[in-house]
């Protein structure tokens, strides 16, 4: 069972993230923030995980600290899950088309978080979301999940359709990157180890 909670309280923020990594894409995602709401869900359903994520933040101040922080609370539980590395397929990649947009992800469940983030986006906001913070959540979950993410703007001009791609993108190659593949032998690196 690849099952995890995490709570997570600060001064600006409490959070609890439960993640099931072998789900069937069902959510239930409370930030306080709708469209951000929407992109976890649809990372969630792409994904093929269950996620529930309920996040009481500050967004009277802005949405920074809520965006951020369940990048954080979300990194560590799929670090959690991941923790036993026996088997897994370790990489995945994916070009995620929508109507103008083209988003290219790629990942790598390496122990070694490292970030390339390259897709700007023109309008400062999507609804009540701050579009700045699609770069800050991706970094605290790759720095917490401990994962390399390259993310590419192929081409796009739509701002929701460019952040849209982005999560489901997102959500498809953790999928493949944490899928089970019974012709691996323990960890998939020459190492023995990751």
């Amino acid at each position: 069972m690849r099952v995890a909670t995490i709570t997570r309280a600060t001064a600006e923020t409490e959070i609890r993230v439960s993640l099931d990594l072998d789900g069937s894409g069902q959510s239930h995602i409370r930030s306080g923030i709708g469209f951000f709401d929407h992109m976890l869900t649809l990372f969630a359903k792409h994904g093929g995980f269950d996620l529930v994520v309920e996040c009481n933040g500050d967004i009277e101040v802005d949405g920074h600290h809520s965006v951020e922080d369940i990048g954080i609370v979300l990194g560590q539980v799929f670090a959690k899950c991941t923790a036993d590395k026996n088997g897994m397929a370790r990489y995945g990649s994916w070009l995620l088309p929508m109507d103008e947009t083209l988003i290219m992800a790629a990942v790598d469940i390496s122990g070694r978080p490292y970030l390339v983030y390259d897709a700007p986006v023109d309008a400062p906001m999507i609804g009540a979301y701050d579009t700045e913070l699609t770069e800050e959540f991706l970094r605290a979950f790759v720095v917490h999940a401990g994962i390399t993410l390259h993310v590419k703007k192929v081409h796009g001009k739509n701002a929701h359709h460019i952040v849209e791609g982005i999560f489901k993108a997102l959500g498809r190659v953790m999928r493949q990157a944490t899928r089970i593949d019974r012709t691996i032998q323990g960890v998939l690196s020459t190492k023995g180890s990751l």
